[in-house]
């Protein structure tokens, strides 16, 4: 067996675990909860609101970084790496078909890397940097945001744990980046971070 053949067998016991032998009926809905787009307006409004407060001249560039990293991630993933890498997802593979429940609609055709990871992983590694610079605040919460997306998009079926894992390391790439940005363009790169500071 070839080196991928073997990381996608791991891949998929992985998922069968997480998916199928790990469920509990308790889970389901607030797993179905978690990874809904809409359940997490309020935490973006209330980001939006928070950053108008605290970040004064420097809000709107963090507006606009914001809606160009989840741009970027959503874009790229979507409708570049997943056509490209073409891998099924699990409600689509055969081999699959009896293990999976049925939590969600199956959805498109193909899962690497997940979307879902990339734009959550690139949002929360874009306002971790972000905030910290801006309110000498680490929100470390925001990683947790992050991962147990992640684990619910596996859990309900959508995708394999490498789906999520390279998705969010692509959003992570993609939300430090925007973060040096935001660190040139709004502090001209003079404003360092606390602990650097404190060093």
């Amino acid at each position: 067996m070839s080196l991928l053949g073997l990381l996608d067998r791991i891949d998929k016991i992985l998922f069968v675990l997480i998916h199928n032998d790990a469920d509990h009926s308790i889970l389901d809905q607030p797993m179905l909860f978690l990874r809904n787009p809409y359940t997490w307006i309020p935490l973006y409004a209330f980001m939006l609101l928070y950053v108008i407060k605290k970040g004064e001249n420097n809000a709107w560039q963090f507006i606009l970084l914001s809606i160009l990293t989840f741009s970027i991630t959503d874009i790229v993933t979507s409708h570049l790496l997943k056509p490209f890498f073409e891998r099924l997802r699990p409600c689509w593979d055969p081999e699959l078909h009896r293990v999976i429940r049925s939590l969600v609609n199956c959805g498109g055709t193909y899962s690497f890397p997940s979307s879902h990871a990339a734009n959550h992983f690139g949002l929360a590694t874009f306002w971790y940097w972000s905030l910290w610079l801006m309110t000498d605040r680490k929100w470390n919460w925001l990683w947790v945001w992050a991962i147990v997306i992640c684990y619910a998009q596996v859990y309900v079926g959508k995708h394999y744990p490498l789906d999520v894992l390279a998705g969010g390391f692509f959003g992570w790439m993609v939300g430090a980046t925007s973060a040096k940005i935001f660190h040139r363009w709004a502090y001209n790169g003079k404003k360092i971070y606390p602990e650097i500071a404190a060093a």
